[in-house]
């Protein structure tokens, strides 16, 4: 059995997950910026369908991306030092946030669902106009290639969703957040569940415990200045690959 969370209550602790499925921690009815924000600190975040209750969830083991081990295929690599130089696509942080979770929202397969409900939305988009939820997105004028979005907090980055509408722009996206993390001193991006795609790019997982404790300072540091990397093209940054 999981618990019930009434509004405005404390989680329970993250050990008290299930296994089976993993990382079940607790359902609510509130999905609403403060429960998000007290969720993330304490590392659980929200995965459910339309219809369902909100389900909280803590896995262990983690699936985490240290920036230092992001990889690059060689064909990407390729990409991205071509899109260094490029006038015609741009890499830039926060131009339309709404617009990069509508995409995220849209279904990838034939059943046609998605997690991404408008109460979702509505979250996270409270979130950005925070300044605590954060878009990078690659654009060619005003269409939207590619891009992700998540949550920062102190020194910490909660990767929440990804798309692409052109070859490998999701991935691009990813390669300019890690470079801009690295810059920001940043220990590791929160993956959430491990996938084969995210291996792929260097994710890996991590024991929950190991997670936690390398959380609760990060989230406490000093919260990252992101003006500076909004309202400009970004392409230099691919130079590093």
């Amino acid at each position: 059995m999981i618990e019930w969370l009434a509004t405005g209550a404390a989680f329970p602790p993250v050990t008290t997950a299930l296994t089976t499925p993993n990382g079940l921690l607790a359902a609510s009815h509130d999905l609403t910026p403060e429960r998000l924000l007290q969720a993330y600190q304490h590392g659980i975040f929200p995965w459910y369908s339309a219809g369902e209750p909100v389900l909280w969830w803590s896995p262990d083991p983690r699936m985490v991306l240290i920036p230092q081990e992001f990889r690059a295929a060689h064909s990407l690599r390729k990409t991205l030092r071509a899109l260094s130089r490029s006038t015609e696509e741009v890499v830039v942080v926060d131009r339309d946030f709404e617009a990069v979770m509508w995409a995220c929202a849209a279904p990838r397969d034939l059943a046609g669902g998605t997690w991404i409900t408008s109460a979702v939305r509505h979250a996270y988009v409270a979130l950005h106009r925070q300044g605590r939820a954060h878009s990078v997105e690659v654009r060619r004028g005003d269409e939207l290639l590619g891009g992700l979005y998540g949550v920062s907090l102190g020194r910490m980055f909660f990767g929440e969703s990804m798309f692409t509408r052109a070859t490998d722009r999701s991935k691009v996206a990813l390669a300019a957040l890690v470079q801009i993390l690295l810059r920001e001193s940043v220990p590791m991006i929160d993956c959430q569940q491990e996938t084969s795609h995210l291996a792929s790019l260097g994710g890996r997982p991590i024991p929950r415990a190991q997670f936690c404790g390398a959380l609760e300072p990060a989230v406490r540091a000093e919260p990252i200045d992101w003006s500076v990397w909004s309202g400009k093209p970004l392409n230099a940054l691919l130079e590093a690959y």
